[in-house]
């Protein structure tokens, strides 16, 4: 368990600069920011497919691809795309936060799997969870405009929340399908599936760009220069590499080690992190409510593997688990 929680960390580390790269390309539509980071995301998941391509085909079934296709469009481009919206229309700071409410969605989803905390349990390590997600909220909606010297209309602000609700969405299925999904399946390994995943959403992202030539919107970006452009694909190389195939990699790892209720609140750090990079960017130290709401998500996470780490559902191996699930 102890590995699957520094996993689950270290991919949380990857996926907060999944915030801060459109905040870096505000030119770029979040149509685009998604097809260019998942085509790159593609390219480099096949490049690693391809040592092991014979075993991985032999092995995949129609309910593989399936799963992978629809993981693949909720967890990776839709949210991507409302994501990116999101930050473009209300900023970092909320937007993170308003996906960082994924332990408390995921948990009261995953409540019945095996291996879950009772939520009686978990009833204040949550509260703390929220408590600190409603500070950094009134924190944005009451000194941000203020602070930036910029003001966000209110039509502005509400379809921003709406982005990034849907984006809370996407991600909640996703966390909660993916990891069933891992622990129910024992022929791929969590690299094995990462690299499946990619190459899927590689192929979803390319017809993206198809689906981008033929909208009025695609001939907005013609204006931009080649420095731009060359920015746009170094940017997202780096997502591809680092956020998309490491991160989700090492979320699978994690996946395969916790039970749902507890990978569920690891998702907080993709949180933290995407603060703690938005104020490096801004070259700002974080104001007293929102140092207020990394503290109680800090504790709230800490308290919750506490909690697992007491309780003995957890100690099954992936084999027990596996044989549970298929019973």
């Amino acid at each position: 368990m102890q590995r699957g929680v520094a996993y689950g960390v270290m991919a949380g580390a990857l996926w907060g600069m999944v915030f801060l790269v459109p905040r870096m390309l505000p030119d770029f539509s979040p149509l685009l920011l998604s097809a260019g980071r998942y085509t790159m995301y593609g390219a480099v998941s096949l490049a690693a497919a391809l040592p092991m391509a014979r075993s991985l085909v032999t092995r995949l079934t129609r309910d593989d691809l399936n799963a992978l296709v629809k993981l693949a469009l909720a967890g990776n481009l839709l949210y991507y795309i409302l994501l990116t919206s999101a930050v473009h229309l209300i900023g970092i700071a909320p937007s993170s936060l308003i996906v960082g409410v994924l332990p408390v969605t995921v948990t009261l989803l995953g409540r019945r799997d095996r291996g879950a905390v009772p939520l009686a349990r978990l009833a204040w390590p949550l509260a703390m969870v929220v408590a600190g997600i409603a500070c950094i909220n009134v924190d944005v909606f009451t000194a941000a405009d203020a602070a930036s010297g910029t003001s966000t209309s209110l039509l502005t602000k509400l379809a921003g929340l709406a982005c990034a609700v849907g984006a809370l969405v996407c991600w909640t299925w996703f966390a909660v399908e993916n990891t069933r999904y891992l622990q129910r399946q024992t022929h791929f390994s969590g690299n094995e599936w990462s690299v499946l995943w990619g190459v899927v959403t590689g192929a979803l992202g390319a017809a993206l760009w198809l689906a981008i030539a033929v909208l009025p919107s695609g001939s907005l970006q013609t204006t931009l220069g080649s420095e731009r452009w060359h920015t746009f694909w170094m940017l997202n190389l780096g997502l591809a590499i680092g956020a998309s195939w490491l991160g989700n990699g090492l979320w699978n790892a994690a996946s395969k080690r916790l039970p749902l209720t507890l990978s569920g609140q690891m998702i907080v750090f993709e949180t933290l992190f995407a603060l703690l990079y938005a104020f490096i960017y801004d070259h700002r130290l974080p104001r007293p409510l929102e140092m207020a709401a990394i503290a109680l998500l800090v504790a709230g996470v800490s308290w919750s593997v506490r909690q697992h780490g007491d309780d003995g559902a957890q100690t099954l191996s992936i084999e027990e688990k596996a044989q549970a699930s298929a019973h």
